[in-house]
């Protein structure tokens, strides 16, 4: 298993935040079966004041670039990123896994 850690930045209001929390408690069933198809075993999102961390773990043939190109084309993707794109502090035409960041890991127990 791969495991990924990524970090996002929302945008600093309260009403977005709230609407961001609010559409994750509702994700639309095609997203989590494209996120399934693509080998994505789990995904966990944290929220601290404005900043999302996010903890995917994938398969181990899991390929960073590959994966989340095929992702994007699946049903429902590009509608649900156009979807929260406005709650996000980022490029709305980015895809994704550009917008979220991957964390380095510098400690392990």
């Amino acid at each position: 298993m791969k495991r990924y850690c990524q970090i996002l930045r929302l945008k600093n209001d309260p009403d977005l935040i709230a609407g961001y929390k609010e559409a994750h408690a509702n994700v639309w069933p095609e997203v989590k079966a494209g996120i399934h198809e693509v080998g994505i075993l789990d995904m966990q999102i944290y929220l601290r004041d404005n900043v999302l961390f996010m903890i995917m773990d994938t398969v181990d043939e899991f390929d960073w670039e590959k994966d989340n190109a095929r992702l994007a084309s699946l049903p429902g993707q590009k509608e649900w990123e156009e979807f929260v794109a406005r709650f996000q502090e980022a490029d709305p035409d980015a895809p994704s896994h550009e917008k979220w960041r991957l964390m380095e890991r510098i400690f392990k127990l």
